[in-house]
């Protein structure tokens, strides 16, 4: 055997949801050969771990995230629109290869620090400025994440429709780009990388809306639906998820009167949705990634409860770090809890199981891998997460998967198993020095603040410490 966890509780998430004490995890060749009682599996290994006082748990699964956010978070985010503004600038004029490999890399680490073994990250954000004017900032990122260790479905496609929008290399120099040009720079990366290592590329098209149609140009419009239609039927042809960032009513009708939904699409947010469109999702096997730490979980309510009753595929996202939120699916899971029980007005709505659930097998699902990741089982991946349990918040031990979804935080997570590699271990990555890792995001920062003439940006806006007030037209 190539490695072997003993002495642990695990918390399996198999069909039967077994939780088993005093087991053993056999891997072999990066896959699970054997969990059980630790009496009952082999007692030598080349590596073995003493996980006494530890739970295992499948890897976290985020289903939906931002590259590039990393480096942006929190600036200008209490200003109106000025973080889209930044977004839009840097992704698409002001963020040269060196500054994706860099905040590729933060991602990555932190989503290791915090147990998430797998996750998705759209190549930009805001909700519609992507980097794909050529293939070198995808390569970047994907290159940044490869060296961390962790899972990555990176999710690239073109900017919404009119085109062409001016895009700038590293020397600053504008050039136009249009659809045409993103939808090969998308062809590229998933010739290039998908399937390479432990990076997976999904393809997009932002979200079309009724204020799309009555605000943009007929003709815009039509090239808008022409160009959505083109990179859903790619994603088809290649056998990738479909994924679309920003949902809401009446939007989840739209996409399937344009034909965008089946079992691989996978809508985020998806606030105040018709009771029509629940139906759509469910009919269709559209899954949903809900992102209850979300400014749009703020302005709207995923109705995931409701979809969940539906048969639909619920799975958790962080959309970090955009721009006040971070990587940590324990913190994503306690707040989907409060979210719905407040609106409900109901302490038993969404169980701590089944935010468990979530972030797992339910993630693994979304994303069509449930047969390779989300829960423990002989023949699947070995992604796996040690949790101390011998923490103040989480003692006494016992009841752990209640300790888990409702005391835990991401750095209560000790060791990090990714297809059977050691890639955290006592919270320090293996394969990578964290130290310069965050020093590359420090002055690729400053560099991109620089080069924007954001400063004023970083001043603690008026109201910060203010006393709470009533919203501009409240009672």
């Amino acid at each position: 055997m190539d490695l072997l966890i003993t002495g642990a509780t695990i918390l399996t998430m198999d069909p039967a949801r077994r939780i088993l004490r005093d087991a053993a995890i056999a891997v072999q060749g990066g896959r699970i050969a054997a969990v059980g009682p630790a009496a009952d599996l082999p007692q030598a290994a080349a590596r073995i771990i003493d996980a006494r006082g530890k739970v295992v748990m499948p890897g976290l699964i985020d289903v939906h995230a931002h590259a590039g956010h990393g480096l942006i978070k929190s600036l200008g985010m209490d200003r109106a629109n000025r973080w889209e503004e930044i977004c839009g600038e840097v992704y698409t004029t002001a963020s040269p290869p060196k500054f994706w490999h860099a905040e590729a890399q933060l991602a990555a680490l932190e989503r290791l620090r915090f147990g998430v073994t797998c996750g998705v990250s759209l190549l930009g954000g805001g909700d519609t400025i992507m980097r794909t004017d050529t293939p070198e900032y995808g390569e970047a990122h994907c290159d940044g994440v490869t060296a961390v260790g962790t899972r990555s479905v990176v999710a690239v496609g073109p900017t919404r429709a009119p085109h062409p929008r001016a895009y700038a290399g590293a020397d600053g120099i504008r050039y136009p780009v249009t659809f045409e040009q993103q939808l090969e720079t998308c062809r590229t990366l998933v010739h290039r990388r998908h399937g390479q290592g432990r990076i997976e590329i999904a393809l997009l098209y932002p979200v079309l809306r009724d204020e799309h149609e009555a605000g943009m140009a007929p003709a815009d419009y039509a090239e808008a639906v022409r160009q959505a239609q083109a990179m859903r039927a790619l994603a088809r042809d290649l056998g990738l998820v479909f994924t679309q960032d920003g949902h809401e009513g009446g939007s989840i009708r739209r996409a399937e009167a344009l034909g965008l939904l089946d079992e691989r699409a996978l809508l985020s947010h998806a606030i105040d949705l018709h009771d029509d469109e629940i139906e759509i999702c469910a009919r269709t096997g559209t899954k949903i990634a809900h992102n209850p730490s979300a400014l749009a979980s703020v302005r709207g309510r995923c109705p995931a409860i409701e979809l969940i009753e539906a048969g639909v595929c619920v799975a958790l996202g962080s959309d970090a770090t955009a721009p006040d939120r971070s990587g940590d699916m324990f913190r994503h899971m306690q707040q989907a809890m409060h979210y719905h029980r407040r609106h409900f007005r109901d302490a038993g709505v969404l169980p701590p199981g089944k935010v468990l659930e979530m972030a797992t097998i339910d993630g693994a699902r979304a994303l069509g891998l449930e047969d390779r990741l989300g829960s423990i089982e002989t023949g699947k991946e070995a992604d796996l997460v040690l949790v101390d349990m011998r923490r103040p918040h989480l003692c006494p031990v016992n009841m752990e998967p209640y300790r888990l979804a409702c005391f835990a935080n991401g750095n209560d997570v000790d060791t990090v198993v990714i297809g059977g590699e050691l890639v955290l271990r006592g919270g320090q990555p293996t394969r990578v020095d964290a130290e310069r890792i965050l020093d590359a995001a420090e002055r690729e920062a400053e560099t991109m603040i620089e080069r924007i003439g954001a400063a004023g940006d970083l001043d603690l806006p008026p109201g910060f410490w203010s006393h709470a007030r009533y919203p501009e037209g409240a009672a």
